[in-house]
């Protein structure tokens, strides 16, 4: 096939001039890319993200923002549901506006609280909890009890959980971390490689929240092997709500191994249920994909060649009590010794797309073939007609290689394992993928740069302090559940139900300095923006399915730049491959969340933040703080920045969801500005330092990301050391004669002190702000008030994109190097609105549309084999870069100087 025959056989790009919409052209035809509609939301009024209400209730928390003002501390909040009835309603402060008030809060409400649709948080008293939720510290051991479950916790040992019980009965017992390391990558037959069991050892226990709605027991501890090494440090969550079934358990573990000898072979939370049902009364559910459910008995008692009864059958298939032994027909009942146990179920998914379960009916006998399937949801019941547990894990399937394990189910002790990391999996690889390629010298880096845009530097990419977060569920029942009850409550599981605010209470409220507005479609020129917005989001959620952005490590990150002769991502070219937030892509993700409530955009933002947070940022080691710049893999640039570690693109998930793995992120890079003490991002290229003894601090990406970490230290906390770290260094920028056109400051991490270079040139960089300066210093000058501050910004967005003529009159010089004009253009709007300058607003509109002319691009072709593997809809002209950066400007420009689009 010829180029000119691959074209008439796509599905075209379409480009929208500035006058149509997407519906106006025959993309909606062509492309499998559509634009999904939004679901209504009312002011005032909070709702679910996806629409409707859950059908099985868990305990739910969320977060809402306040306009400056309107809540004073500890002012009392109630819950009114759709139907007019006060629920129970637990209340904190997440964060605090300049005048002491609340500026964020999170909420808590128990399980089955009938919420409705919409619902309404407001000043008043909140109704108590019917059945709040306990927590007792016994001095070994914490007990929580919420009214429905009763869970005994030990504050040191093994076992996490020492005995799970309901009405009185022990249900479940023993919940441990257990695990396998391989001393090789490969278990080789003339080489094999070594396996050593570990397990979850407890040094720290605390009880972070007591109820009376929610209550949080954070467990710290370390992985010990059976030769009592102590490795992998990890953080547990449990969290319970009050008239609740069900634990929620976030685990997060940091990779402190040797990676050329500590291979994980098998990662899992594992616990024991205690077994009180007749064999054929015990019963086995895995949900598959979807609503599909795998169900039986460890005894079946259906397709034999004796018949017990109709009714006895239906019971067993149903999950509920059959009928007295007696009553069975006596040719299957007396003959019950010779159907066979099976014991043991196992269910693997080693990759995105295929699981497998099989059986058997004890160790040293055969695996049985049970099934098989695409995508299974990780949720699996344990238990009998008395009681079991329903366990699961959020995103099984997409952080393979997982695996379900159940052992001795015809025992009186059975056992469960849900592992995140399957040991049927090759060991968990995470060394440098090359040798170096003789790059030993800077000068012979910075050419090979060159050409695969990959910045190495020999023993930097290593993946020693990099995190991952696996959430659970562990709910303790009295009963099988129905089949319809068991996909309801995995729903749940797999993707948690979430309580948000209406875009107009986002933006009324001032949060994040209001840089957006509501999307709106009133004039041809807009709605071609505000669809080009909305496709872009609709196309990398293909993307991520289309391209299998999935996996233990990769799960939430999306690619750099694609690759338009294989028709793939360049996954596997230097730094073109995993974005690690490059760019801001989580900024444009969260704003377009925030100005449209769609569902489609939280999920992919919070998937990416919940990547980001952990893996693209080192919690441990000589990059502790630090976050790294793109690669093919997540840790493997040399480039260990700020810029990514940056609370600026975290926060938003933690102020929506108060999610406390989020928040300990938050806390961890607070002063991650010390280490560039210790690491120069410009060293390559800076070879002498204007300042010798003092570290080098950025004017942009450096600042930027330190004072987002300052900036949300101090308003989640109110202490105002961190405000006056923010003054400080905005009344030496402000006081620079060449204020953000300095380029640089020599900085003193001990102090946090910024040191002006001697007489330089003005100077600029076109990263300085787009990795979130642009945000950043939009909330500082809404905030703090330093005017010599506000006006070097207003002036550096002025001259960035000015004529040259322009900035030959202002610096006697004019700059090279001032590109990506398109993302700039937010800037100069920003400038525009401040002093309302209606010329400077028409010179931003022209900015953003240099790149585009009169018409803004959207669509996709569609391309399928033999030129890929697996048909894609690709946009070959679009780079993450580039559609982040057009977003934040397209979402910012229509905020600052939408009035002034004609």
């Amino acid at each position: 096939m010829n180029r000119r025959d691959f074209i008439k056989k796509s599905a075209f790009i379409a480009s929208i001039p500035l006058g149509l919409s997407v519906a106006n052209t025959a993309l909606a035809k062509s492309s499998a890319i559509t634009i999904p509609r939004l679901v209504p939301r009312q002011s005032g009024y909070l709702s679910w993200l996806e629409g409707q209400a859950p059908a099985a209730s868990f305990g739910t928390t969320w977060g809402q923002p306040w306009a400056q003002g309107a809540l004073k501390a500890k002012q009392a909040l109630k819950l009114t549901s759709q139907t007019g009835q006060n629920i129970p309603l637990q209340t904190w402060p997440t964060a605090y506006w300049p005048d002491g008030s609340i500026k964020w809060t999170a909420h808590a409400v128990p399980a089955n609280a009938n919420l409705g649709e919409q619902f309404k948080v407001e000043k008043g008293q909140p109704s108590s909890a019917t059945t709040p939720v306990v927590v007792n510290d016994n001095g070994d051991q914490i007990t929580v009890d919420t009214g429905v479950i009763h869970c005994s916790l030990l504050k040191a040992g093994h076992n996490i959980i020492e005995r799970l019980s309901r009405n009185g009965k022990t249900i479940a017992k023993d919940a441990r971390l257990v695990g396998l390391r391989q001393d090789k990558a490969e278990s080789e037959p003339e080489n094999p490689a070594n396996i050593e069991q570990f397990k979850s050892k407890l040094n720290k226990v605390t009880v972070e929240k007591s109820g009376p709605i929610k209550a949080v027991i954070k467990i710290e501890g370390v992985h010990q092997t059976t030769s009592k090494r102590e490795w992998l440090p990890f953080t547990l969550r449990l969290t319970f709500y009050a008239g609740d079934s069900n634990i929620n358990i976030s685990h997060t573990f940091i990779y402190d191994g040797d990676d050329q000898t500590d291979f994980i072979k098998g990662l899992g939370l594992r616990f024991n249920v205690v077994q009180n049902d007749e064999l054929y009364n015990r019963h086995i559910r895995i949900v598959g994909e979807e609503h599909g459910l795998w169900g039986e008995s460890p005894q079946g008692i259906t397709g034999l060649r004796r018949d017990p009864g109709q009714a006895v059958k239906d019971a067993q298939i149903a999950g509920i009590a059959t009928p007295p032994l007696s009553s069975w027909d006596e040719r299957v009942s007396s003959r019950m010794h010779w159907i066979p146990v099976w014991n043991d179920f196992t269910l693997s998914q080693l990759s995105a797309n295929g699981f497998s379960i099989k059986k058997r009916t004890k160790a040293g006998h055969a695996w049985i073939d049970a099934d098989q399937g695409h995508r299974a949801s990780g949720v699996t019941y344990l238990g009998g007609v008395s009681g079991g547990v329903l366990f699961g894990m959020r995103d099984f399937w997409q952080l393979h290689p997982v695996q379900i394990d159940i052992r001795n189910a015809g025992q009186p002790l059975s056992e469960g394992t849900l592992w995140f990391w399957s040991p049927e999996a090759p060991a968990m690889d995470v060394r440098f993928y090359h040798d170096g390629l003789g790059q030993e010298t800077y000068d012979q880096q910075l050419d090979a740069l060159n050409i695969t845009y990959e910045d190495y530097e020999p023993g930097m990419g290593s993946a020693y302090g990099v995190a991952r977060t696996t959430d659970f569920s562990l709910n303790v029942l009295d009963k099988t559940p129905s089949r319809e009850e068991i996909v309801e409550l995995a729903d749940n599981v797999r993707q948690p139900p979430q309580v948000i605010a209406a875009p107009e209470d986002f933006l009324a409220s001032g949060v994040f300095a209001s840089m957006f507005s509501l999307p709106d479609r009133s004039t041809p020129q807009k709605r071609a923006i505000e669809d080009r917005l909305a496709w872009q989001v609709e196309f990398y959620r293909n993307q991520v399915d289309q391209h299998h952005w999935y996996g233990f490590w990769n799960y939430g990150d999306i690619m750099h730049t694609y690759d338009a002769d294989r028709h793939v991502w360049r996954y596997d070219i230097g730094g073109y491959a995993w974005d690690n937030s490059e760019l801001s892509p989580d900024l444009w993700l969260w704003l377009s969340f925030l100005r449209t409530g769609d569902a489609n955009t939280f999920r992919l933002a919070e998937d990416m933040t919940r990547h980001n947070r952990d893996v693209d940022i080192y919690h441990a080691g000589k990059y502790k703080g630090l976050g790294t710049r793109h690669n093919v893999q997540h840790w493997g640039c040399s480039a260990k920045q700020l810029r990514i570690s940056t609370a600026a693109y975290r926060r938003f998930h933690y102020y929506l969801t108060a999610d406390e793995r989020t928040g300990d992120v938050l806390n961890e890079v607070v002063n991650a500005d010390e280490a560039l003490a210790s690491l120069n991002a410009t060293r390559k290229v800076a070879r002498v330092n204007p300042l010798p003894g003092k570290a080098t601090m950025g004017v942009g990406t450096d600042f930027g990301s330190a004072a987002a970490n300052w900036l949300t230290a101090w308003e989640r906390t109110g202490d105002k050391q961190y405000k006056q770290r923010l003054e400080n260094a905005m009344k030496v920028i402000g006081a620079h004669p060449n204020g953000f056109f300095a380029g640089a400051f020599g900085y003193d991490p001990k102090t946090k002190t910024l040191l002006p270079y001697p007489e330089t040139k003005p100077t600029i960089s076109h990263l300085n702000s787009v990795f979130g300066l642009i945000e950043i210093c939009a909330e500082l000058n809404q905030l703090i008030d330093v005017p010599e501050f506000k006006a070097a910004w207003l002036r550096y967005g002025r001259f960035y994109s000015a004529s040259k003529a322009e900035q030959q009159t202002e610096f006697g010089m004019s700059f090279r190097g001032n590109s990506l004009t398109v993302a700039h253009s937010r800037l100069t709007a920003y400038v525009a609105m401040q002093v309302d300058d209606n010329k400077l607003a028409k010179r931003a509109w022209s900015e953003f549309n240099k790149n585009s002319g009169s018409k803004i691009t959207i669509g996709t072709n569609r391309v399928s084999g033999p030129i890929v593997l697996n048909p894609v809809d690709e946009a070959s002209w679009l780079s993450t870069n580039d559609a982040a950066q057009w977003g934040l400007a397209a979402i910012q420009n229509l905020a600052l100087i939408g009035s002034t689009l004609d």
